[in-house]
Formats: structure tokens, C-alpha cells, sequence
């Protein structure tokens, strides 16, 4: 039989008590209360052990045995139909002082908590198996799979970014448009300001008439270089100002299965390492098909990201929803002009 709801010792810790809720234990423990009026109802006196059940489980195929309140024994002086009588209203009233009994223990005492009782230790082939605490979930059940890649979305310009190792979600980023940063900051070499070592920013070409990427890539390289390492949003120079750049790389480029084209510069500062910007322009696939400007901003040196990190981000870009078309650089897929 269930034992019924109620603070027993624990299992697992005897010096406390934990509560059971008619069907499993939880995970709520108290330390033993002290019971003001002696043992409660149904506990052995003194040693916190439960008194003898009051019946014994019946086993499959036998029949109950039950104490008779007057003496005789089924067949004897009192068989008969008159000792069935008896059996049968003896067993009702022992069921209803089980009944009474339980309800009696787990009323409250005169603090207005449940008393303490000891739990039954005879259990039936029913009874619930209490475990000393519930098993921990598994580390990795809520866990991505590793299969599945690590993305950025670009909803504005319908397309999705790879987050590489070593690159985050842009948190605390005054710039617009960041997809994402690579991981932590560092004081800027000359104005003292917060600076990330890359950076990867999208955003849609508005203010240009001009559709031709290429031409937009060019355009834009000097800007891109000008905003990472000349002047920052409020005029502060964090790298004390560009002193040269110089063409690394440029071409075609294939993005989201559109034909682009990227120009990249290395850009040498007053301070510091200085870096490799990026522009890269590409078709939309959605909307009136606006061109999508990508810059990267790369820190050189040993601390920056690695150059590599620019064509795998470019390889990844995917449209929203289409996990298969992508490109990279030297994709020839059609005309850039």
C-alpha cells in the first residue's frame, strides 16, 4: 500500500526529513521538528521506526487473515454465518482505522506544520521505489547537436552569416549593422578606447544609385578602412590615425549564389598593428534585390583573427532558409559589371 503524503526521514539522510508526496519523493528536506505531545500517532515510541502494520499485505491467491474482536476463530464457536458476520465487520473497521490513523498523523500539530512521522518500511509489490534524489538531466539533452552550425541572421538583407571559433553575437557595439565581433575587447593602442580585433558588418546600399558591385566595392573600401582605424564615431583616433594602405586582393567573388565582388586593403596605423578591411558587395535575393555591402574589419598581427576567417565567413553566407547555395571567393558564376 502507497504510503500517504507526509515528512518521513530521509532515505539518503537519515539526521533530516524529506517529503513524500503520496507517489515519489521530492526534493523538499527539513531537520526533524520536535514533536511537543510524545511520538506520533502510529510511531514506534523512542526509536522513529514504524510499529507493526496494522495488516499484512495479501498475497496473490491467499486469503486475508483479519483479528476477530471476540474471541473464536472462522469455523469455531463463533463460525458459522455469524463469524463471517464478524469477519466481515472487523475488516471494515480496521479499514476505516487505517483510514483515520492517516489522516490523524498528517494533521497538524500545534505550529501549524505536518508532524513527522517515520515511513513504512513493509512495502507491497505496488509500492513506488523512493529514490534518494531524482536523476540529473544529461549535460547534453538540450544541447545543440554539434552538426548543426553556428548562424547569424541578417532578416533586413535576407541572409545568414557562420559564426566561426573565436567570433560571438555583437553585444555593447555602438556600431549599426554588426553581425558579429570576435570574442572579448582590448584597450585601443592610442585614445584609450574599447577596441574588438574583428569585426564583421552588412548592411543594405541605399544612398547609391550606382548597382554595379564591383564598383561599389571600390568605392567603398576607403570609408570601411577610414571608419576601423582612422576616426571612430565620436572623432577619437584609438589607433592614432591611418599612415598607408595598400591593394591585397581584390575580384569576383560568388555570395548566396550571386555574382559579387570583394576589395580588400592592409591598412598600416600610427599605433599598433594596424589590419586587413574588407568590401565586399553582393545582389539581394529578396526584395527589389538591393546590393548587401559586407565589411571586415581584421586586425593584424598575432592577436588578430586569422585571414582565412574572411573567405570561410564568405563561403557560408547563405539565403535565409536555403542551407545549400553559397559561393567564395574566385566563384566565377556569371558577369560582376
Amino acid at each position: 500500500m502507497t504510503p500517504p503524503p507526509g515528512w518521513y526521514r530521509d532515505p539518503s539522510a537519515p539526521h533530516q526529513e524529506r517529503w513524500w508526496d503520496g507517489t515519489a519523493w521530492t526534493e523538499h528536506r527539513r531537520a526533524p521538528e520536535p514533536v511537543g505531545y510524545g511520538p506520533a500517532v502510529g510511531q514506534g515510541p523512542q526509536t522513529g521506526q514504524p510499529p507493526t502494520p496494522m495488516y499484512q499485505p495479501v498475497q496473490p491467491g491467499q486469503a486475508a487473515t483479519v483479528p476477530l474482536s471476540s474471541g473464536g476463530a472462522p469455523g469455531g464457536p463463533g463460525g458459522g454465518g455469524r463469524g463471517k458476520a464478524v469477519a466481515l465487520t472487523t475488516a471494515a473497521a480496521v479499514l476505516v482505522a487505517a483510514i483515520v490513523t492517516g489522516v490523524f498523523v498528517l494533521g497538524e500539530d500545534d505550529g501549524g506544520s505536518p508532524r513527522t512521522q517515520s515511513p513504512p518500511v513493509t512495502a507491497t509489490a505496488t509500492d513506488p521505489a523512493p529514490v534518494s534524489d531524482p536523476p540529473s538531466p544529461s549535460p547534453t539533452a538540450s544541447a545543440p547537436s554539434a552538426d548543426d552550425p553556428a548562424l547569424v541572421e541578417d532578416q533586413l538583407n535576407g541572409v545568414t552569416f557562420p559564426l566561426p571559433d573565436g567570433w560571438v553575437r555583437p553585444k555593447y557595439v555602438a556600431e549599426d549593422d554588426v553581425m558579429m565581433t570576435t570574442d572579448g575587447t582590448y584597450d585601443c593602442p592610442a585614445d584609450g578606447s574599447v577596441c574588438r580585433h574583428g569585426l564583421v558588418v552588412s548592411r543594405t546600399v541605399t544612398a547609391n544609385a550606382e548597382s554595379s558591385p564591383k564598383v561599389l566595392a571600390q568605392q567603398d573600401i576607403e570609408d570601411a578602412a577610414d571608419d576601423a582605424y582612422d576616426r571612430d564615431l565620436i572623432g577619437n583616433k584609438p589607433f592614432g590615425g591611418i599612415e598607408s594602405h595598400e591593394e591585397v586582393a581584390s575580384g569576383p567573388v560568388a555570395v548566396a549564389g550571386r555574382a559579387g565582388y570583394y576589395v580588400r586593403w592592409r591598412v598600416t596605423t600610427a599605433k599598433g598593428p594596424g589590419g586587413y578591411v574588407q568590401s565586399m558587395v553582393f545582389p539581394s535575393t529578396v526584395g527589389t534585390e538591393s546590393p548587401i555591402l559586407v565589411r571586415y574589419v581584421f586586425d593584424a598581427g598575432e592577436d588578430g583573427p586569422p585571414l582565412t576567417d574572411m573567405d570561410t565567413i564568405t563561403k557560408g553566407i547563405r539565403p535565409i532558409g536555403d542551407a545549400d547555395t553559397g559561393g567564395g571567393v574566385g566563384s566565377g558564376i556569371g558577369p560582376t559589371d
